[in-house]
């Protein structure tokens, strides 16, 4: 039994789809459907129903999937309780998070937790919000630390998990403040010549939001420049290259001393909620003041 194996077949009974399981994964689909196969092989029975679209589960795989769950979160937190026995220390408390809400927010919190809880050790793994969702369900985090949005799909089973909202904040267009004025950039403005676009990948969480909050109206943007890293887009926004969709606490220090502006109004914001989720009874003392701390 390799545990790879039980985190593939959490991953397809999530997702129902060999080609995007192997991606979130990180291994070619051929690999993939090999380890699935040997996953079978050892229990001695089907688990994947491969001939409908999208494919199901098994009797047998529905009956093997809280199992193969529930064995990945005991290996995984004994693992780390029995290294952190060996090394005489109190174990990390692992956050799986989103880059800007890891450089924008949690880690000045971490600083603050800090002062309350003793001997605090975290470790902090800074991703997509397609991996870090994959680290919670695998059992490879404690703690996920995201942004959700009233209009946008979960990409994990939020069931499984206790969440906590923890505080919300805008995002909104800006763009460089000399910028904006020299060309005459805003949303608002009638007969505006389209305006240099900074976009986030399509298939990222903020790209979705950005999308629901554009909606069916006709933005005058002219799409120049695409990424998934907010503050990559917000490099290139303070060099003047175009409007983008920026959360708040990203760009609060330029909005303050001017260099970046705001270039639509109230009807262009979205409300993004930061939200905490584990699963409280994996949580060992420390962990659980961290839940109540945050």
């Amino acid at each position: 039994m390799d545990l790879n194996w039980l985190q593939d077949f959490a991953c397809l009974a999530r997702t129902l789809n060999f080609t995007r399981a192997a991606e979130e994964r990180n291994i070619t689909q051929p690999a993939f459907s090999r380890r699935i196969k040997a996953l079978e092989n050892w229990i001695g029975v089907p688990l994947i129903k491969r001939s409908t679209y999208p494919v199901q589960l098994s009797e047998a795989g529905q009956q093997f999937l809280p199992v193969a769950r529930n064995a990945i979160a005991e290996l995984t937190d004994m693992r780390q309780t029995l290294r952190a026995q060996e090394r005489g220390v109190t174990a990390f408390q692992r956050f799986a998070v989103l880059h800007t809400i890891s450089v924008n927010y949690l880690s000045r919190r971490i600083g603050q937790m800090e002062q309350d809880i003793p001997n605090l050790r975290v470790r902090v793994y800074s991703d997509n919000l397609r991996t870090c969702c994959q680290m919670l369900s695998d059992g490879t985090c404690d703690f996920l630390l995201c942004y959700s949005h009233q209009d946008v799909q979960p990409i994990f089973d939020e069931a499984q998990f206790t969440r906590k909202d923890i505080g919300t904040e805008k995002m909104f267009p800006v763009a460089q403040a000399e910028a904006a004025s020299r060309h005459g950039w805003n949303l608002d403005a009638a007969n505006v010549a389209p305006i240099p676009y900074l976009g986030y990948d399509p298939s990222s969480f903020l790209g979705a939001v950005v999308d629901q909050t554009i909606g069916r109206r006709e933005a005058p943007l002219a799409l120049r420049y695409m990424d998934a890293l907010t503050e990559a887009i917000k490099r290139r926004t303070l060099s003047g290259s175009g409007l983008s969709w920026l959360p708040e606490s990203v760009v609060a220090e330029e909005m303050a001393d001017g260099r970046i502006a705001r270039v639509g109004g109230e009807s262009w914001e979205a409300t993004l909620t930061l939200s905490l989720f584990c699963s409280l009874d994996r949580l060992d003392k420390t962990g659980r003041d961290v839940w109540e701390t945050l």
